[in-house]
């Protein structure tokens, strides 16, 4: 995926700390070949070409730039997470990352028993906002931004002006997804209506494709021509409903044209490759600082694809449309929920 991609071109990172914490530096970090990152997967592992696999591109692209060793952990079912981390901080690796909300209570009962070791978490959620540790850095994404601009995308191109949404585990975070999403839909067409299901509530709903497929089946059969979904490898369900309906999906996370070429109208894109690969250099630059970083359309940290594999279901007016709405959002003219 280039940076081209991305409504209004992507550029460097400057990225604001809300919560700031005190340095943690390894005296290693200033040596690349010294310095070791640790990551431990979200449910669905590294192959679910979604969520996962933008933050093992993000470790790639970071051992590339920075010849950084790298050691990766996927646990089999999440339930031993939290020793997968242990197991990491006790190695003294430089950076312990977790990948997803789940690992946020874990990431913060780590940090505090290893003061000496950098943590990271993709998608961290606080329990208490006043007390993040201050060797831990939350990695947030305003989500609610990019999936307004491909709902106002879904609400231009239906013609039955009925719309889906899949979300995977039923939980503030995918909420975003789906506020943002409707809101985007009912800007561009008020009378169009957006049906919603939930995989489950507990983590294992990111993983069931067969669900998805049955969820996102019966919004067609409700009428339903183009669906959203925010639920990680459940996800690849949806886009096999979509090919087999010849309706329209959209993807998450990563571009996901691929695996349903026919189908893919577009993908709200949330760069957590970028999010790793900037925490990654600044633990090699011996700058690494706790707190929580959010990445907006303001900050390149999400958007949608519109290329020349999609243009031929993405029509340029509809793509112009969007990116003029993204400035819009940006200037603080269009204010999107996020619940």
């Amino acid at each position: 995926m280039t940076r081209g991609r991305l409504i209004g071109g992507l550029v460097a990172l400057n990225v604001a700390l809300l919560v700031t914490g005190h340095l943690v530096a390894s005296s290693r970090a200033t040596r690349r070949a010294d310095v070791t990152i640790g990551l431990v997967f979200d449910v669905g592992g590294k192959d679910d070409r979604s969520f996962n696999d933008a933050a093992w591109r993000g470790l790639q692209w970071a051992k590339r730039d920075h010849g950084v060793e790298v050691v990766t952990i996927e646990p089999s079912d999440g339930a031993d997470r939290e020793a997968a981390l242990r197991q990491l901080a006790a190695k003294k690796v430089d950076l312990v990352l977790g990948v997803g909300f789940i690992f946020s209570a874990d990431l913060e009962k780590l940090a505090r028993q290893f003061p000496d070791v950098a943590f990271a978490g993709v998608d961290y959620a606080p329990t208490d906002p006043a007390a993040v540790p201050a060797n831990l850095a939350g990695l947030r994404f305003r989500e609610h931004e990019g999936s307004f601009l491909v709902g106002a995308i879904a609400g231009l191109t239906t013609r039955s002006q009925v719309v889906g949404f899949v979300g995977g585990m039923k939980i503030p975070l995918i909420r975003k997804f789906e506020a943002g999403y409707e809101a985007g839909v009912k800007h561009v067409c008020p009378t169009c209506r957006v049906l919603a299901a939930y995989a489950g509530t507990e983590p294992k709903a990111f993983a069931d494709p067969m669900l998805g497929q049955e969820l996102a089946s019966a919004q067609f059969d409700r009428g339903a021509d183009v669906i959203y979904h925010a639920s990680g490898k459940t996800g690849s369900g949806v886009l096999a409903a979509a090919r087999e309906r010849r309706k329209l999906a959209i993807g998450v996370d990563s571009d996901q044209f691929h695996q349903a070429p026919c189908c893919v109208l577009t993908s709200m894109i949330k760069r957590v490759d970028v999010a790793v690969h900037e925490i990654v250099g600044d633990v090699v630059a011996g700058r690494f600082r706790g707190g929580v970083r959010e990445l907006g359309l303001a900050e390149d940290g999400v958007g949608f694809v519109a290329d020349g594999n999609n243009a031929h279901l993405l029509r340029a007016e509809v793509a112009a449309r969007a990116r003029a709405l993204a400035r819009q959002i940006i200037a603080g003219e269009i204010e999107v929920p996020s619940q």
